[in-house]
Parts: structure tokens; C-alpha cells; sequence
């Protein structure tokens, strides 16, 4: 018999993270061999861990899921990745598909979907949660149709790391210390959020910041 896939999960929800590892510990050819509680621990803990399939929520402390799915991507590009959310929303989908991950599955029905979308990434396939088929394709035809791109970033990736950080509450000094980058620099970047998004202060990023999904309200 095939060694079990060895699979992270990331979720900043201890319980959740239990239930999830009911459900795949529960398949022979799937083993939990890591857990972690923001995707800063997930990234580190993908490659300490020699994990082939790693399984991250999208709202997360310090590193949000996509943001640990393309730094994974970079660093590890053999490894799987699932994202795990709560949000049916049509631009997470995309931004999952670009961040590198090969399926994108609902919490409310995790039960049902998981298991299948693991082992469809295994094999280095893609999994859509069913229901979503219809209307991606139709939204993608129209945009086909209007002649649009697919939806862009609003902020660049170290904007949106930025603002993550912001919106947590850690001052200048700490997201420099955190990011590896003077504060004068963070300053600049959080200007030019400011600018670009049409804000004026704090809290309305951090209103930004938990409609995009990259904190908890």
C-alpha cells in the first residue's frame, strides 16, 4: 500500500483544525503531520515538516492563506495546496487559482468535499466546489464576452501584507520588524494604500482590510 499523503493544515481556529483532522485522518491514504495557526507558521512549518499537500484557511493572523499560498508556491513549488474558507466569493477563487493552490473548498460542506479535493490536488488536478461550476463559467463568458480581463488586485502583495498588519493593530516599528523592512518604509507603503484605496486613517483600512478578507471582523 501507498504511504498516506502527508498534509498540513493551517486554521487560526483550534477547533476547526480538530474537525478537519477527524475528517482526513479518517482515510488511510491521508496523514495530518502539522498544524499551524496563521500561515507565517504554515510556511515555516511546510518546510520544516516535508509536507506534500498543506490545506489553509484564507483568514488567518499575520500571513493570510493566499499570501502563504504564494510565498509556498515560490519556495515550494512540488507542494500541494488547498484553501479551506468560509467565504463563496468569485474573487477569492481566482486569486486561489493565481496564488497557486489547486482547489478552493467551502467550510460548510468540508465534510462532504474535502477528502475528494485532496485527493484530486494529489494528483495534481484541480477541484471546484460543486455549485460554483455554473456560475464561474458564466461569469467568465461574460467577461469573455465584454472583452475583460479577470479580476485584479486591487493592492500589490506587499501592500496587502501591509495592510494586513495595519489593520491587526502592530505599529510601524513592529510590521518593519516583522516584514524585515525599515519603518520608513512601511511608512511609504501606507501612504500609498492610503492614496490608492481613497482612505484616510487607520480604521479605514481596517474596515478595508476585514471586507477583503484578510482579517476577522
Amino acid at each position: 500500500m501507498a504511504r498516506p499523503t502527508r498534509v498540513l493544515l493551517a486554521d487560526d481556529h483550534t477547533l476547526v483544525r480538530r474537525g478537519v483532522r477527524l475528517i482526513l485522518e479518517g482515510e488511510p491514504d491521508l496523514t495530518v503531520v502539522a498544524e499551524a495557526g496563521d500561515g507565517a507558521e504554515a510556511v515555516e512549518l511546510a518546510r520544516a515538516r516535508e509536507v506534500e499537500l498543506a490545506v489553509l484557511d484564507i483568514a488567518m493572523p499575520r500571513m493570510t492563506g493566499l499570501q502563504a499560498a504564494r510565498e509556498l508556491s515560490r519556495r515550494l513549488p512540488d507542494l500541494r495546496i488547498l484553501i479551506l474558507t468560509m467565504y463563496d466569493n468569485e474573487q477569492y477563487f481566482f486569486e486561489a487559482l493565481k496564488a497557486g493552490a489547486s482547489g478552493y473548498v467551502l467550510k460548510s460542506v468540508a465534510d462532504r468535499d474535502l477528502v475528494e479535493a485532496c485527493r484530486a490536488a494529489v494528483r495534481d488536478e484541480s477541484f471546484v466546489y460543486p455549485g460554483a461550476e455554473r456560475s464561474l463559467v458564466r461569469s467568465y463568458l461574460d467577461r469573455l464576452h465584454r472583452g475583460d480581463d479577470l479580476p485584479a488586485r486591487a493592492v500589490t502583495e506587499r501592500e496587502e501584507e501591509i495592510l494586513k498588519l495595519v489593520a491587526e493593530g502592530h505599529t510601524t516599528k513592529e510590521i518593519g520588524e516583522l516584514l524585515f523592512i525599515s519603518a520608513k518604509t512601511v511608512e511609504r507603503h501606507r501612504a500609498n494604500l492610503l492614496a490608492k484605496l481613497g482612505m484616510r486613517d487607520r480604521l479605514e483600512l481596517t474596515r478595508y482590510a476585514i471586507r477583503a478578507g484578510l482579517i476577522d471582523p
